[in-house]
Formats: structure tokens, C-alpha cells, sequence
């Protein structure tokens, strides 16, 4: 939902920036492990009989909205439309849009990305947050799953006909959601080897027949005076030119389609600079040893024999 904080002023046309709300109990972020790194957490006199809302947030929200200030004790406030549907009090109303003091920054928790970025939260207090459904964390140093049992008995306990579904651990559920991911990462990967190992081999084929059809330019050169190693040196440079005129303009067709593709496929993402470079150094490489290859053995032959060679 859309916020703001002290000393930001509201632009016309202008939307506020976002940041995704959570409503936590105590003790939240020692179960995830997840470190405080300025004031503190919650606890139980946070809520509605606490005359001043609070809340916790993100480190990337603190860095943004209080760049080189302390972001414990100011104060940040929802100003986003859709909360004037929300169906609570207007006493209710009135507290969620105040503003909201700041007594903790933790750091970001991005549940949504395999490679974790950003995260611009605000956590709320668990007593006066809006709950629409919820997960239980629990740490332990054991089994996690011979919890399931005992608490949801406990929790029967407590409330009958509250239901409890997909008990997991964390380390599953990662499992889970990356497998797609890992899947797509697998075939690409096999895709894109079978394609270097083409290009590989078209580019050694095409330069070592160049090289070796022109044994009787090699004898020629040699009978005229030419030294070996000059006529080695000459070829390699040759083949070297080829292979990195092949590349620059291969790079840039792979970034105009990838620019191109970018626009009616939102996932497609320009590659980043390490495949490129990887790749673009394997085949420089397998050019100069196509290169070198026959133009020394071409180098080695009697100059006779080279120059009747058809």
C-alpha cells in the first residue's frame, strides 16, 4: 500500500511510494532468524492500549525514507485510497491512518524472489493489525515435523474449528517453490551447452578448412622467404580477427532480439555480464587453436610439396 514518512512531502500527481504491510507477533524474527539491526521488537504492551501506534521496518524503507538519519522514533503513515473501504471503526479508521512510530529496523525478508532483492516493509503489532488468515512459525533444533502433532492439538485447544493446513519447514517450502525454477534452470542450461557446443565446433570446422585450403598460399610464402613462425603468427591473427568480428556482431544481434523479445515477454532479461563474457572466451579461444592447428602444420611442410599440393 502506498505510505509516507516525516519531512516527505505529498506531490501533486505524484504517487506515494508502496510497501508491503505485515502484522507480526513478538518474537517473529527469532524464529526466522532474522537479525534487528536498530531498536527493538515488539511486545506485549504494543497494541491497541498503547496510546501510540508503532511499528517495525525494513532496513531498505529506513535507508530509503531517512537517508543518513536515525529512522528510530519518526514516524511513518498509510495514505493509500483503499483504505477508506476498510470496514473497521472510525476509531479503528483514525489509528491505522496516524502515524506510526518507528521502534525497530530489521533486516529485509523477500519471500518472493529466488534471488532475494529489496524489500520495503512496515510490520504492525499482531493485536491491531488486520488479519486475514496467518501462518505459525515455530523454531526448533529438532525434527520439525514431530511438532505437527502436538501443536495442533494445541491449537484445537484453544479453538476448535480453527483449521491447520500445510505443515511444513521452511527448508521444504523452498524446495517446493524452486523446483520449477531449478527445472527451467536445468533445460536452459542444456539448451544453451548444446548451442555453444555447435558454434565450437562450427568455428574450429570453418577455420581449420580455411587454414588448411590455403597450404599452397603457405608454400608460396615460404619459398619466397616468408619465416614459419611470421606465417604462424599471421594466421593466428587472421583467424583471431574473424572469430572477434563473429562475436561482436553475434552480441549485438543477441541484444537487439533480447530487447526486442523483451517487449512482448515480460520474463525475458537480459543476460548478465559473466555468461557473455564466458562464452565469448570460449570461442575466441577455440578460434585461435583452430587457427593454430593447421597453419603450423601447413608451417612444417616441405615447401615442394606445398606448392604441388592442389
Amino acid at each position: 500500500m502506498q505510505f509516507s514518512g516525516d519531512g516527505r512531502m505529498h506531490a501533486a500527481g505524484v504517487a506515494d511510494p508502496r510497501a508491503q504491510w505485515r502484522v507480526i507477533s513478538p518474537g517473529f524474527f527469532a524464529a526466522l532468524g532474522v537479525p534487528i539491526v536498530a531498536g527493538r521488537d515488539f511486545n506485549a504492551l504494543d497494541g491497541p492500549n498503547n496510546a501510540e501506534p508503532v511499528v517495525i521496518v525494513s532496513e531498505t524503507l529506513a535507508r530509503r525514507m531517512f537517508p543518513n538519519e536515525d529512522p528510530i522514533n519518526r514516524h511513518v503513515y498509510w495514505t493509500d485510497p483503499v483504505l477508506q473501504f476498510f470496514s473497521g471503526t472510525d476509531a479503528e479508521k483514525s489509528r491505522l491512518m496516524a502515524p506510526h512510530r518507528i521502534i525497530g529496523v530489521t533486516a529485509d525478508i523477500d519471500d518472493a524472489n529466488v534471488v532475494p532483492e529489496p524489500a520495503v516493509t512496515i510490520y504492525s503489532p499482531l493485536q491491531e493489525g488486520l488479519i486475514i488468515g496467518g501462518r505459525l512459525f515455530i523454531h526448533t533444533g529438532g525434527n520439525p515435523y514431530t511438532l505437527v502433532a502436538p501443536v495442533t492439538r494445541v491449537i484445537r485447544e484453544m479453538s476448535a474449528d480453527q483449521p491447520v493446513e500445510h505443515a511444513a519447514s521452511l527448508a521444504d517450502v523452498r524446495a517446493e517453490v524452486l523446483t520449477p525454477d531449478r527445472l527451467n534452470s536445468v533445460v536452459f542450461g542444456i539448451f544453451a551447452a548444446a548451442a555453444l557446443a555447435i558454434a565450437v565446433v562450427g568455428v574450429a570446422g570453418v577455420l581449420a578448412f580455411s587454414v588448411s585450403a590455403r597450404t599452397r598460399e603457405f608454400g608460396i610464402r615460404l619459398a619466397l622467404g616468408s619465416e614459419p613462425q611470421r606465417l604462424l603468427n599471421s594466421v593466428i591473427a587472421e583467424g583471431t580477427v574473424m572469430a572477434a568480428a563473429g562475436v561482436l556482431a553475434g552480441a549485438a544481434f543477441g541484444f537487439v532480439l533480447a530487447r526486442l523479445a523483451g517487449r512482448y515477454f515480460l520474463d525475458v532479461k537480459m543476460p548478465g555480464a559473466l555468461p557473455v563474457f564466458v562464452s565469448a572466451f570460449v570461442l575466441m579461444a577455440v578460434a585461435v587453436i583452430a587457427s593454430v592447428l593447421p597453419a603450423a602444420r601447413a608451417a612444417r611442410v616441405d615447401v615442394m610439396q606445398a606448392l604441388r599440393s592442389e
